[in-house]
């Protein structure tokens, strides 16, 4: 089975791009969504981050603005929060690769922001970044719901900078030329690693 590591920084359309390897049948795991669910009530990641961020649980669940409002603008405070989420999401994520080792999957596709951050690269055989030019990745950002300058750049600050993603990429996708081209990138990406062509089951490409 070939591990493909995904990254990009933040607006760079890698949530899309997921979506286009699951159209043409490759497993992808979510980090991100590994997180919400840590979060959520029942999840793993509750009690540990309310005892470290107290006053962060709200319903049983942890409130995503009040977590954020204590470790934005405090690196120490991030790195406390890393310490109890990543492992969290390691164990999830080896749950996630041992099903698919049993069942002979021919290529998975690791979807984690923080690829290079976490040294998560190093248990991949390729990595891909998806990227795009800076003017189109602040767009996207700041067009979002809750964005502000000073958050974008904080977010920016504790990222790979993409010309460092990309120098250390095995393959790059760009996502500023649109959907059909960017489905065309990651095709080839699964043509090459698997042998074969693949095809896509989405209708919208």
């Amino acid at each position: 089975m070939i591990v493909l590591g995904m990254t990009g920084s933040i607006g760079m359309g890698k949530t899309e791009t997921a979506h286009m390897f699951r159209a043409l049948g490759v497993p992808v795991y979510d980090a991100d969504q590994a997180v919400h669910d840590l979060y959520k009530k029942g999840g793993a990641g509750v009690d540990p981050i309310e005892q470290t961020f107290p006053g962060v649980c709200v319903d049983g669940a942890i409130d995503r603005e009040r977590l954020s409002a204590q470790v934005m603008n405090d690196a120490a405070a991030f790195r406390k929060l890393e310490q109890i989420i990543h492992p969290l999401v390691r164990t999830d994520q080896k749950s996630f690769m041992a099903e698919l080792i049993a069942d002979h999957v021919p290529l998975v596709v690791l979807d984690v922001p923080l690829l290079f951050e976490g040294g998560g690269h190093a248990a991949c055989d390729r990595v891909v970044v998806v990227s795009a030019p800076a003017a189109v990745q602040r767009q996207r950002v700041l067009a979002r719901p809750g964005m502000s300058e000073e958050k974008f750049n904080t977010i920016l600050s504790r990222q790979t900078p993409d010309a460092e993603k990309r120098a250390r990429a095995d393959f790059i996708i760009e996502t500023d030329r649109g959907l059909m081209d960017a489905a065309r990138q990651v095709a080839a990406i699964v043509a090459q690693l698997t042998g074969h062509e693949a095809t896509s089951d989405r209708q919208d490409l």
